[in-house]
């Protein structure tokens, strides 16, 4: 085991996936009220943060330290790892890269943390293409780099029913969140350069999974591609965005399904319910 995948539990890898390919996720957490669970599905669901939200309970989100990055590291390396490629969420996003960053430098072997600029499963796309170059034959800075190619070419693009939770967490200004609410439109969502941005606002949710299925189809272009829906408390609707993306991306899908499934713990506390987002993952 020369080498070793290391991603955090934003990428949204169903663990069945993470554990055929080899790749260690380590939680992040979720704080409802005064209680913290680790992301996963004995700690912190989907279901758990959509009813808290509604609910209006305090929820926030929590990195993993250093030292729990590296007790992962340590790990790896006593089971016989030389090497560790940690790919994580955007570092402008969270802390968890600047983690990954502190504890490599203490690791007994070497550690090349990677920044995808993404979130979600843009993030384990990005993952699963370092673990296809390390099944390939490559070293580790091949894979890393790979990660972050992947990460590149993804286009990572989300409809929320409300600005709120993005303002409340400090992932979009304020301003964007009042005019919004003044305006009742449905934001267009999208991550550039690692932070979300705003994209299109159109007037109904209707008009919104429209666009979103539009945006998806042009970032996919003649190129084949991993395509993923994601949903929070939204499973009807996502359902027919995922069907729509199969019959128009047939082609590029090269025989695959559109991966459907519901978002994250941690990320769903930052963008609330009703929230549906697509990815689309060009091929190396």
């Amino acid at each position: 085991m020369p080498a070793v995948i290391v991603t955090d539990s934003t990428a949204s890898l169903p663990p069945e996936v993470a554990a055929e390919r080899g790749i260690v996720v380590v939680p992040l957490q979720v704080v409802i009220g005064a209680t913290v669970y680790d992301e996963g599905a004995d700690g912190a669901t989907p279901d758990l943060v959509a009813a808290a939200l509604k609910e209006w309970k305090p929820v926030s989100t929590s990195r993993p330290g250093p030292a729990a990055l590296l007790e992962v590291y340590e790990k790896a390396a006593r089971d016989g790892a030389t090497e560790i490629v940690s790919v994580h969420l955007s570092g402008d996003m969270s802390g968890t890269f600047e983690s990954a960053q502190v504890a490599a430098r203490d690791a007994s072997i070497r550690v090349i943390p990677v920044d995808t600029r993404q979130v979600g499963v843009a993030t384990g796309y990005a993952a699963l293409s370092a673990a296809d170059v390390l099944d390939a034959g490559g070293s580790a800075d091949d894979a890393a780099e790979a990660a972050r190619d992947r990460a590149a070419s993804a286009s990572s693009l989300f409809y929320v029913d409300t600005l709120e939770y993005l303002r409340r967490g400090g992932r979009i200004g304020a301003a964007a969140a009042l005019l919004g609410g003044a305006l009742s439109v449905k934001p267009l969502l999208q991550i550039e350069d690692g932070k979300v941005a705003s994209l299109e606002r159109v007037r109904t949710s209707s008009r919104a999974l429209s666009r979103l299925e539009e945006l998806a189809v042009q970032a996919a272009g003649e190129a084949p591609a991993d395509v993923c829906v994601a949903h929070l408390a939204n499973p009807e609707r996502a359902g027919q965005l995922t069907e729509k993306l199969a019959q128009r991306l047939e082609a590029n899908l090269e025989g695959r399904d559109v991966w459907c499934g519901e978002l994250g713990a941690v990320l769903g506390a930052h963008v609330g319910p009703g929230m549906i987002a697509v990815c689309v993952a060009p091929r190396l």
